[in-house]
């Protein structure tokens, strides 16, 4: 740390207005990923901010101090090791919900979120659930496509993998840890005391965003000459561009690590966060969302958009969007999970173990979707069959369905199935597939992701 900054913190007199008090207010929570319970800390100050409420006070100087002596001093986090599986540690009190995310005994990244007044209200399962779904969000960049375990409180999280889904907080949140590996432990309260510290002040310490680049990126900054040279201007505390700052001994722009302007470096990033499966072969705005997150470089924007127009894949197997037709009104939006579904078929793949169809059911309200494959010469009977194992077993009878004119929907005993369970058919209009845009909005970024990777061996999507 630059210690004239420090001091000049240290030396930071007390606020006489709310003016003043913004501003401090201002720079400390720039600050507030790296500050351990900063919302806590700055509770009595920012409760003087409100109308006719600036009163200065002793406890409000004593978050002030305690502020100023929390901005002064760096955080100690891990890097982590994607190699070795992560442990997430979660806890919900009465007010809010904290989690670490960890190694071994070493933290690597901290979360800690203030309930709603709606969710205070809740019981500790939902709230525990609550906190794994938020805090599985939060690390995802961590978390996907590695194997970690969970660690919770609440014994009967245990068996979440066996439970059926049956309350409206499941079915709102368990889709959400689809596509991780995990497992979940049991950890007493008395034993879990850093997750349920944090839960109780409310903080966003969170370190900045890491990956297997990290390394390389360090390296190819210090053989630059003059990215050093900047580094050490901010280090000295002469850069005149206060969007630089060093943190960890790594430079830093606006948050975001600096890359330098290595073509090898550059492209690695590209396809990890384009071409990877993960990356999916996203669109450039979306590629450069996930991008723009993490790292900089000057032609950063020109770049990603010349790798995706030259990737091979995507020029392949990506197709070309059209203006719709004509003026097209809205279904109305569903106000449950599960009640409001879509159906349609990919049909015309390739055979994979017998199969060459695909059932898309999609939730219109959560947009999660279910897929089963079929065989090409499937039945009403076989897929009334597969509609009952994959989506009412799973959230029961839904009250509409929108597909289009297929004989399967169009069968007597399809429509009559329905209608004893209460659910009502809407067929799409004939040449109109964007009656139905749900499932087709779906059907073409399956059919797209399965383009690409199964490029090389197209019998393998099943």
């Amino acid at each position: 740390m630059d210690q004239s900054k420090v001091q000049a913190v240290l030396d930071w007199s007390s606020p006489t207005s709310i003016k003043q008090l913004r501003g401090f207010l201002g720079l400390t929570g720039y600050y507030r990923r790296f500050i351990q319970g900063y919302a806590s800390i700055a509770l009595p100050l920012t409760s003087l901010l409100k109308k006719d409420s600036f009163k200065w006070d002793a406890q409000a100087d004593l978050a002030f101090q305690q502020l100023k002596q929390a901005i002064t001093h760096a955080p100690v986090l891990a890097l982590p090791d994607f190699t070795q599986p992560f442990t997430l540690e979660t806890d919900a009190s009465g007010s809010g919900i904290g989690a670490i995310l960890s190694q071994g005994s070493h933290p690597i990244a901290y979360f800690s979120k203030r309930l709603t007044i709606k969710m205070q209200h809740q019981s500790a399962y939902v709230r525990e659930l609550y906190a794994i779904s938020e805090a599985i969000a939060k690390f995802r960049h961590y978390l996907l496509g590695h194997k970690f375990i969970i660690r919770t409180n609440q014994k009967s999280l245990q068996s979440l993998h066996d439970q059926s889904i049956q309350t409206p907080e499941q079915q709102a949140w368990l889709h959400k840890f689809l596509g991780y590996d995990f497992s979940i432990e049991y950890k007493p309260g008395k034993d879990n005391i850093a997750a349920d510290s944090l839960s109780r002040s409310f903080f966003m310490a969170v370190s900045s965003p890491h990956s297997t680049l990290i390394q390389q990126i360090h390296q190819a900054v210090s053989a630059d000459t003059s990215l050093t040279e900047l580094k050490n201007r901010c280090l000295q505390g002469v850069q005149s561009d206060s969007h630089y700052q060093v943190h960890n001994n790594m430079l830093f722009w606006n948050s975001r690590l600096v890359v330098p302007q290595q073509p090898e470096l550059i492209t690695s990033i590209l396809k990890e966060y384009h071409s990877s499966p993960i990356g999916g072969h996203s669109g450039i705005s979306r590629t450069k969302v996930r991008i723009a997150r993490q790292f900089y470089w000057p032609s950063m924007n020109k770049d990603i958009r010349v790798f995706l127009s030259e990737c091979l894949t995507c020029q392949q197997a990506k197709s070309s969007n059209t203006v719709p037709a004509g003026l097209l009104q809205p279904l109305p939006i569903p106000f449950q999970v599960w009640e409001d579904v879509a159906m349609d078929f990919i049909t015309g793949l390739p055979p994979s173990n017998g199969y060459t169809v695909i059932l898309v059911v999609v939730d219109r309200l959560s947009k999660y979707g279910h897929f089963a494959p079929l065989k090409a010469d499937f039945s009403s009977l076989k897929v009334a069959e597969t509609f009952m194992h994959s989506v009412v077993k799973l959230h029961g009878f839904p009250k509409s369905i929108v597909s289009d004119r297929d004989k399967v929907f169009t069968s007597k005993f399809r429509q009559h199935l329905f209608k004893l369970s209460g659910t009502s058919l809407a067929m799409s209009s004939s040449y109109h597939p964007q009656t139905d845009d749900q499932s087709e909005a779906l059907n073409k970024c399956v059919e797209l992701y399965l383009r690409c990777f199964t490029r090389d061996n197209p019998r393998s999507w099943s």
